[in-house]
């Protein structure tokens, strides 16, 4: 995350994401910082939370948080954090949550923008995903925006950071997971899908879509149907399509059984 200068200690800001951090048994924030002039109701929640949890809170001016949060829209609020911790896929995978014989993890290739980041963990967070994969290269971090723009999901979501995407695949391949891969150019019909055990739904950048080699790992290409003269969605948008697709298919399915 994006650091305090003086501390070396990463921060989150803003109501939300701060709220969320603080609700978490392992809190990882240190100390908060608050606007002199923050008196609201969110922020005085905040400062009940942090009571409880003994975090100091700390009035500063304005342009204080300002530089904190690196000139960003921060509500009057910012928390000085211990270092984002990344999650192991492996572990990620035995923590599954979703049924004992179905795991749902959301890979992203080449997303380097850090709202479209936090835009598809809260996604992946909404439609029950047990993890967000992302490779340590081509890759946005999760940094204080990616949890803002998360909601503050990331907080919740564990993100797994892999140094091949290629062979994280087949790594999954391996253990059993079929591996969706988003290419709207020749993927066939989402319809037509079935997503049958666990899965690992790939998504590439906006700017090229998936990587060929990527492609290549992929069991399946799935497109989504569209009309209309704009023939792209946003990646965020189109993740959260694709997940709400295989969330009422496994739920069909289970209702069927």
């Amino acid at each position: 995350m994006a650091g305090d200068v003086q501390s070396g200690m990463d921060i989150i800001y803003g109501i939300n994401p701060v709220t969320e951090a603080l609700k978490m048994e392992s809190c990882r924030i240190l100390r908060i910082a608050v606007s002199r002039d923050a008196g609201n109701e969110p922020v005085q929640k905040i400062m009940v939370l942090a009571a409880e949890k003994n975090i100091p809170v700390a009035f500063q001016e304005k342009r204080e948080l300002e530089k904190l949060a690196g000139h960003r829209s921060h509500q009057g609020i910012v928390g000085l954090c211990k270092p984002f911790a990344y999650a192991e896929l492996d572990r990620i995978i035995e923590n599954r949550h979703q049924t004992p014989l179905r795991c749902l993890l959301l890979l992203l290739d080449g997303i380097t923008d850090p709202q479209n980041l936090g835009a598809l963990i809260r996604t992946a967070h909404c439609f029950g995903a047990d993890g967000v994969v992302v490779p340590g290269h081509r890759s946005a971090s999760v940094n204080a925006t990616v949890v803002k723009a998360s909601a503050g999901a990331a907080l919740y979501t564990p993100v797994a950071r892999i140094a091949n995407m290629a062979r994280a695949l087949d790594d999954l391949k391996e253990k059993g997971f079929w591996v969706y891969g988003a290419d709207a150019a020749s993927g066939q019909d989402m319809n037509a899908a079935s997503y049958h055990g666990d899965v690992g739904l790939v998504m590439g950048s906006e700017g090229e879509g998936l990587r060929s080699i990527i492609k290549k790992k992929c069991d399946f290409l799935l497109s989504i149907p569209m009309k209309g003269k704009i023939d792209s969605l946003n990646v965020s948008v189109a993740a959260g399509i694709l997940l709400h697709d295989i969330h009422r298919k496994w739920a069909s399915k289970k209702g069927a059984e």
